[in-house]
């Protein structure tokens, strides 16, 4: 079958029923084109008919334990969920090493702003190769249309969990913690990059070499370049506004330009967790303690442990300002005070991590 576009006056053969150039409706103009004339002007081309790509069933995400993955990756178990993603242990069939695998929901993986972000995800955490950070080590897509991300599989506590077992963390062992947490954001931000979704969930402490632990910032789902780039606009031109609201800095629940120094104030969120078990800013929801941050100052941390340095807790009293510009200017920045104003760490090895 024959069809023209009335409008460009292209001739199509096949099933197509729509130009493919501007989509006006294709009128047939004889059998399958041998031996029709093509009016003078119009030029005969072969266009498919679209077919609509397969679909997974909407819980086919949430139940792959057992499952493998393109033939390569044995799925073992899962290990959690998010709101748009689910988490698993995997195998990798070659190598035989132990991965993570976060598959996109496929609900969300039928929006196209979500695909895009996932995909924004795995071409920007793939650039971040530090101990620090949990790199995305390839982007994958199965043939009936499921979404993943390989990332190593990272044997540890999460940092949350830790707070919950332990309590509030001395100094010592706290910085510890926040020093390699900057290190890691200070290379990301090298990179232009803002993670604007930092807190205790995304923190995986992980047993090292040395006989210590090692933070690791992970799941840069929101991350976000800091560059202008028109593909970035479109995906927030929604104006929704990503992040966790108890960790969020002021300018962006204000749905304001963020950079480095956004992070800052998360991590000084964290920080302060750490310490007290507590929020800087209190409230019945997280509503009310969004308010409180765009409102009000942070309750000084020395309210419930008095014991605390007093040094020390004026650098996380800066890291928590409301204007970005009386915070410090960088992550690198930032670890630095904090080791300046903690007593008994090995400096000299603290200050190495931050470059």
């Amino acid at each position: 079958m024959s069809r023209r576009c009335p409008r460009c006056k292209n001739v199509y053969e096949g099933e197509a029923r729509f130009c493919p150039k501007d989509g006006s409706p294709l009128v047939d103009v004889g059998n399958s084109g041998r031996g029709s004339p093509v009016p003078s002007g119009e030029q005969r081309t072969v266009a498919r008919a679209v077919v609509p790509r397969k679909q997974p069933p909407l819980d086919r995400a949430a139940s792959l334990t057992n499952q493998v993955l393109d033939h390569r990756y044995k799925v073992e178990h899962r290990l959690g969920e998010g709101g748009m993603s689910y988490v698993y242990e995997a195998t990798d069939m070659h190598s035989g090493t132990s991965l993570a695998i976060k598959v996109l929901s496929p609900k969300l993986s039928r929006d196209h702003n979500s695909v895009e972000r996932l995909r924004r995800e795995a071409g920007l955490a793939m650039r971040l190769d530090h101990p620090n950070v949990c790199r995305i080590l390839r982007l994958g897509e199965t043939e009936d249309g499921l979404i993943y991300l390989v990332m190593p599989y990272l044997r540890g506590e999460l940092l949350s969990d830790r707070e919950t077992v332990t309590g509030p963390m001395t100094p010592q062992v706290g910085v510890e913690y926040l020093v390699q947490i900057c290190s890691g954001l200070h290379f990301a931000h090298r990179q232009h990059i803002i993670h604007r979704d930092l807190k205790p969930e995304n923190v995986m402490l992980v047993p090292n070499d040395q006989g210590g632990e090692t933070a690791v910032v992970m799941d840069f789902g929101l991350a976000k370049q800091n560059r202008a780039d028109p593909s970035m606009a479109k995906l927030t031109a929604t104006g929704i506004i990503l992040g966790t609201p108890e960790f969020m800095s002021p300018e962006q629940i204000r749905g304001k330009a963020i950079d480095a120094r956004s992070d800052v104030y998360g991590t000084g969120v964290m920080a302060f967790e750490m310490f007290s078990a507590r929020l800087p800013f209190e409230g019945r929801t997280p509503q009310e303690m969004m308010i409180a941050r765009l409102r009000g100052k942070p309750t000084p941390l020395r309210k419930y442990r008095p014991d605390f340095p007093a040094k020390l807790e004026a650098v996380l009293m800066k890291s928590l300002a409301s204007d970005p510009d009386d915070r410090y200017n960088t992550a690198q920045d930032y670890g630095m005070a904090l080791i300046d104003a903690t007593e008994e760490v090995d400096v000299a090895r603290l200050r190495r991590m931050l470059g």
